[in-house]
């Protein structure tokens, strides 16, 4: 019942930022406002999504990245400071920061796959040769 209690409070606290949904997931709970999924409540702790300009404000406040268990770290997602936490202007704040947040950009995906020729590559070999 402890978590039923602190997401009832993280959705009263965030009532200034609209109409916020709740879903149960990862064990816990996700927040999201619209299609744009932004935090996580898991285990009476509240994460919000980091990119790479916020991060470093959730690591000046000693914030340690979501770990839902002990294999696992989501480093997109820090834990929300308490004292955030207990302003309901800085946590609707903060969790703007989380919904305009990106995560760094990952290499392109390759475009093409390379398929093994049934010849071992002769055509490709005879090719060269010319």
């Amino acid at each position: 019942m402890r978590d039923d209690s602190f997401r009832d409070f993280v959705l009263d606290q965030l009532g200034g930022l609209g109409p916020v949904t709740c879903r149960a997931m990862f064990g816990g709970h996700g927040l999201s406002l619209g299609d744009r999924f932004f935090g996580i409540i898991h285990k009476g702790r509240l994460y919000f999504r980091t990119g790479a300009r916020s991060v470093g404000e959730y690591l000046k406040w000693g914030a340690r990245p979501f770990c839902p268990n002990r294999k696992q770290t989501l480093k997109t997602y820090y834990e929300v400071p308490g004292e955030i936490l207990d302003d309901p202007d800085g946590l609707v704040t903060w969790a703007r920061r989380a919904l305009d947040a990106r995560p760094a950009k990952r290499a392109a995906p390759r475009t093409g796959t390379r398929v093994a020729s049934p010849t071992g590559g002769a055509a490709r070999r005879r090719r060269a040769r010319r």
